[in-house]
């Protein structure tokens, strides 16, 4: 399956009925007056939020999406019948813009949410609309309003508490099947993922967390160099980020500086992010010639976070680690219960 998280689009809602023109002429019924009814209502473009969609790949052959018409009022003071709604599912984290303006007209990110982007058209009046005493028989009525014609540009941006960034060939994606049943494609050499991939760890209570292993960020991808800058968004609604370092690199604290430079260019509150900095690869170096210890407290020093050993290949270190994930999810989760309590 293509991984697909932009797409452009144009949604038209239907086009109200017109109102009609009638008369009530009928045995025994003197003067009957005017009985054109209303037009119906044009059906509006509602984005639904599902869950078994995880790309946008539907809308890269489908660009359109038009609305139902509603229909022309009747005879006889009927009102015509509404246009359907049309129901266009999105996977849960799309936010969709206003291609013209760049505002975002909503953000999916509940399963079953829903969203109108396009209202369809109001039906016209029918002539019994405008009897008064002074008009005792109008032969007018008005047409259906044109329903919303947008052009709307869709971004999805995953669902994930965790994301796990990194230099290319940091051993995110060995971490992320390490941690989950998920099986992302690995080999020894950079830019291995070209997309997110999603996986569930269980906690030890049971609950399932989602974490993401982003593809390589290199310096530039703020402004649009290697894979980062397209998938950086999807980093943007995690709440806790697991910077994996490889420890065989040759310049360990030149890889913290260049992802902690671009989180801090690319903005949005990602430099903010709580962090949890990892040594990773320990498996692979040289004993006699790398003292994980001093480099250990290097970074931590530079970075005034905690850092932890780690080796994603045979599982050594993910324990402790996991056990911080844990401890800043429950304090965040216990912080917004507590907000939350406020608000009421």
């Amino acid at each position: 399956m293509q991984f697909i998280d932009q797409a452009n689009i144009e949604v038209e809602a239907g086009k109200g009925g017109d109102g009609m023109v009638a008369f009530r002429r009928e045995k025994y019924v003197p003067a009957g007056g005017p009985a054109g009814g209303n037009g119906g209502k044009g059906g509006s473009i509602i984005f639904r939020c599902v869950e078994h969609l995880q790309t946008l790949l539907d809308f890269r052959y489908n660009h359109r999406f038009k609305g139902q018409d509603g229909e022309r009022g009747g005879p006889k003071n009927c009102t015509g019948a509404n246009g359907k709604d049309m129901i266009v599912e999105v996977p849960c984290g799309t936010v969709v813009y206003d291609a013209a303006t760049d505002a975002i007209i909503g953000d999916l990110t509940e399963p079953e949410q829903t969203l109108v982007v396009a209202a369809g058209g109001k039906g016209g009046l029918g002539n019994k609309h405008f009897l008064s005493n002074s008009n005792r028989a109008p032969e007018y009525c008005l047409p259906g309003l044109m329903g919303e014609i947008k052009l709307l540009r869709l971004e999805l941006k995953l669902l994930a508490e965790v994301g796990i960034i990194g230099l290319p060939n940091a051993g995110k994606s060995t971490l992320i099947s390490a941690l989950s049943s998920a099986r992302p494609k690995i080999a020894d050499y950079p830019f291995t993922t070209l997309i997110p991939n999603l996986g569930v760890v269980r906690k030890p209570t049971g609950d399932g967390t989602v974490f993401a292993d982003i593809p390589g960020l290199i310096e530039g991808a703020s402004h649009g160099a290697g894979l980062g800058y397209d998938f950086l968004r999807h980093i943007e609604r995690t709440k806790i980020l697991l910077h994996l370092i490889d420890a065989t690199s040759d310049d360990v604290i030149a890889d913290y500086n260049t992802i902690r430079q671009e989180l801090n260019a690319y903005g949005r509150g990602l430099e903010q992010r709580p962090q949890i900095l990892v040594l990773n690869k320990i498996d692979a170096i040289d004993q006699d010639s790398v003292d994980l210890d001093v480099l250990a407290e290097e970074l931590k020093q530079l970075s005034q976070l905690q850092v932890f050993v780690i080796s994603a290949v045979t599982r050594t270190g993910l324990e402790t680690m996991m056990q911080e994930v844990w401890k800043i999810l429950d304090e965040m989760k216990l912080k917004e219960q507590e907000y939350e309590l406020v608000e009421v």
